[in-house]
């Protein structure tokens, strides 16, 4: 049965090529597709192909007088194709262990040019919910080490053409404002090596060969350490929320964001009208428990990209990434007129509001201190006009967002090509950002076509292809002078350990085997989005 059942895809397969070529389809070719699987489908047992098709057939009929588009063909039969996606998934082994990712998980930076080493980890430490980058290639290391943002890093010392302590320098040179545990790790278990790495900054030294427990006990130490330093250094201690030394790194965030993408960033200054009179009238304990209030309502009705600051005293900041000003204006005038209603529930319960004045950043190379004081002056306005009242800076223009990110799908297969779009198409919504998703039946059709060129590009890229492999199309890729603007995504099959690691030593950003749940690509892309925002 399951050769028949081979058979019986490999037509469908077939009937979307020929269909994609078509300028036009005639509609009886298309009943008679449907009237095909409707009866073969039942008969091999996959019975939601064979009942959609049953249910098309009785919504047509043979001769109708009309001709299909091909994109026409591929939404009326999206369900089917589905379904074949679904059954061929299922018919193969999905290899145990692997959990689902949220797009959450702690993110652990692997550096190391044996790349057996590389796919072992990968696979091992992805199975207790981890998201790993391996890394094959130390410069590339260096140029997306900001991109990555790692919880923590491991680095082999000993790597061809260069060597772990020179990555772990530039590491520690460039990153002085962040904390990102650095964990050695050699084959080389010397004393001397033991030293040098501590020396030079390292957070841990672990030899070669170790024990995959331990291992991940004392990685996962180091993340610890990372959570609570983050939180003694950066984390006002009354509201829980970030203090002022942390804007000067969130302000170099938004410097990288805006180099690479043009995006509308806002910052937004909040003072509590009359805080004072609180202390004054309620006592100070009270007033405290009025700042933890308001730093709490406004982590819950902020977004999730959004960043709140205790600057000191009574004054909040809000920097609101890839937002225009008229939106962050109306963000956080909603904000305030919740906070007006809400009670604090002392005897007698009582209210209080907030001014605020919302400044965009224009050109991010200047201080910060020039838009915090334009923010500063649009919340004096708003204090002079009585208060409770929300200004937008005075010198302000419409910065139009034009955020434009291409993803391409390169894959021979039309089911894949299919149920791949359509899972893109459906990625949430951000209002900066516009998505442009296209698909290639072939390696030559991507390169030569003219539609990735100068905007960031993510490739969803099949290792196997007729013609020219995606090994092939990852080279040219990384020849190119614009190399940077692409990250490519590697799919590949589970007994092909060589391609895994020639697409790693050729700088792919990540890789999946198949067969692979949808709900695991849709996690793994938005990992790599994020990278590219």
């Amino acid at each position: 049965m399951e050769k028949y059942t081979k058979h019986f895809f490999d037509n469908i397969r077939l009937k979307l090529q020929d269909w994609e070529s078509a300028a036009v389809i005639p509609h009886e070719e298309v009943y008679r597709f449907i009237h095909s699987m409707a009866g073969t489908a039942s008969v091999l047992g996959l019975h939601k192909i064979g009942n959609r098709a049953s249910e098309l057939m009785d919504q047509h009929h043979e001769k109708d007088e009309r001709t299909w588009t091909t994109a026409e063909v591929k939404e009326e039969l999206f369900d089917i194709i589905q379904y074949c996606y679904q059954y061929e998934e299922v018919s193969i082994e999905v290899y145990p262990g692997k959990q689902s990712r949220k797009g959450e998980e702690p993110v652990v930076l692997i550096i190391d040019d044996d790349t057996s080493f590389l796919m072992y980890m990968k696979e091992e430490l992805e199975k207790i919910g981890w998201y790993v980058v391996p890394i094959a290639n130390p410069e590339k290391a260096i140029m997306s080490y900001y991109d990555v943002r790692p919880d923590c890093a491991i680095i082999d010392i000993h790597m061809e053409g260069t060597n772990g302590f020179e990555v772990l320098e530039f590491f520690k040179k460039k990153l002085k404002q962040q904390f990102i545990p650095t964990v050695m790790v050699s084959a080389e278990d010397s004393k001397e090596a033991r030293k040098k790495s501590y020396q030079m900054g390292a957070d841990d030294f672990i030899g070669k060969p170790f024990e995959l427990d331990e291992f991940i006990v004392r990685v996962e130490r180091q993340m610890e350490r990372k959570k609570q330093i983050e939180e003694l250094v950066l984390i006002d201690e009354l509201t829980r929320v970030y203090n002022r030394k942390y804007l000067s790194q969130a302000y170099a965030q938004v410097k990288s964001g805006w180099s690479h993408m043009e995006d509308s960033y806002c910052v937004a200054v909040l003072d509590i009208d009359y805080f004072k009179q609180v202390n004054d009238k309620y006592g100070h304990l009270t007033g405290d428990r009025v700042l933890k209030e308001f730093a709490a309502y406004l982590k819950s009705e902020t977004r999730m990209q959004d960043i709140v600051f205790r600057f000191g005293g009574e004054e909040f900041v809000i920097l609101l990434p890839n937002t225009p000003i008229k939106k962050s204006f109306a963000l956080v005038d909603e904000i305030r007129e919740g906070f007006s209603r809400f009670a604090f529930g002392t005897d007698p319960a009582f209210s209080c509001t907030f001014s605020a004045g919302v400044a965009e950043i224009a050109d991010p190379t200047k201080p910060f201190e020039t838009w915090l004081k334009r923010a500063d002056n649009a919340l004096y306005e708003a204090k002079r006009n009585g208060r409770n009242l929300v200004r937008m800076d005075g010198n302000a223009y419409e910065h139009t967002p034009h955020k434009r990110m291409k993803i391409g799908i390169v894959d021979d297969d039309p089911i894949i090509r299919t149920v791949m779009k359509d899972l893109l198409s459906k990625l949430p919504s951000e209002q900066h950002i516009q998505y442009d998703i296209q698909t290639f039946k072939d390696g030559p059709a991507f390169i030569e076509s003219s539609w990735h060129e100068g905007y960031p590009c993510l490739v969803i890229l099949d290792g196997v292809m007729p013609g020219m492999d995606g090994l092939e199309v990852l080279e040219k890729l990384r020849k190119r002078r614009d190399t940077d603007r692409y990250k490519v995504l590697m799919l590949t099959s589970r007994k092909s350990e060589r391609d895994i690691s020639r697409s790693l030593q050729l700088g792919a950003d990540d890789y999946m085997t198949k067969p692979f749940k949808l709900l695991e690509l849709e996690a793994r892309i938005g990992q790599i989005l994020k990278r590219m925002k």
